[in-house]
């Protein structure tokens, strides 16, 4: 889900350098261009499950969220684990080691903060082998127009050379926003698709309807879902 409010998109190269290993759930969850674009081609898909180590990287905000009350789990998390389903791919949970404030007007004023002084928060993991994944999933609620400070602190952290990139959030009826566009220039050496977008409020409470939006989305890149 999206916070409804300004946009900000803060930018920089992403990390050539893995961070230490670890293992591996939005506030939406609704808090109020390089040398390589972002590619909405079916020409050059992303490769079949099963041919290839997929990981689904997202963010996601439990507790109170917008327009859905308070959730045990984030509307983020939910489409990341229905994509995680389909096409077999690995889990991780991008957290900010300090957890965030669970009352959603606190959660608000957080991620304005963070959001206007371009931080980027600490994460409580990281993931291990990540040379062995050539298709990344990013998921993330929009807040404020852009996405969460830690999911930058996640793309600036490894060496995104060569994989593909598949944006998907949660939001409160923005879509996608910039943030496509802003993955692009933030990951200039990765092949970035066109991205996902559900609203939060149909994460939590018509999941067979974003199931089957999530199978259409994803036969449209070239996975053979359900297989």
């Amino acid at each position: 889900m999206l916070l409804i409010l300004c946009t900000g998109a803060c930018i920089s190269a992403c990390g050539a350098q893995n961070t230490q290993t670890g293992t591996v759930s939005s506030a939406s969850e609704t808090v109020p261009a390089s040398s390589q674009t972002t590619d909405t081609s079916k020409e050059s898909s992303v490769p079949s499950a099963g041919k290839s180590h997929i990981l689904v990287a997202y963010f996601s905000q439990a507790g109170e969220q917008y327009n859905v009350g308070v959730v045990e789990k984030g509307n983020t998390q939910i489409v990341a684990e229905m994509i995680a389903g389909e096409t077999g791919a690995d889990l991780f949970h991008i957290e900010r080691k300090e957890a965030y404030p669970t009352v959603y007007s606190d959660l608000l004023s957080a991620a304005q903060d963070e959001l206007k002084s371009n931080a980027r928060p600490e994460l409580s993991a990281s993931v291990d082998k990540w040379d062995d994944y050539d298709t990344v999933f990013i998921g993330y609620p929009i807040w404020w127009g852009d996405m969460p400070m830690p999911v930058y602190t996640f793309l600036e952290s490894y060496d995104f050379s060569g994989k593909t990139v598949v944006p998907f959030d949660t939001n409160g009826g923005s879509g996608l926003a910039d943030t496509v566009n802003t993955i692009a220039k933030v990951c200039p050496n990765a092949l970035v698709k066109d991205g996902l977008a559900v609203t939060g409020a149909d994460a939590q409470k018509k999941q067979d309807q974003v199931k089957g939006d999530v199978q259409d989305f994803l036969k449209g890149l070239g996975y053979e879902y359900g297989k």
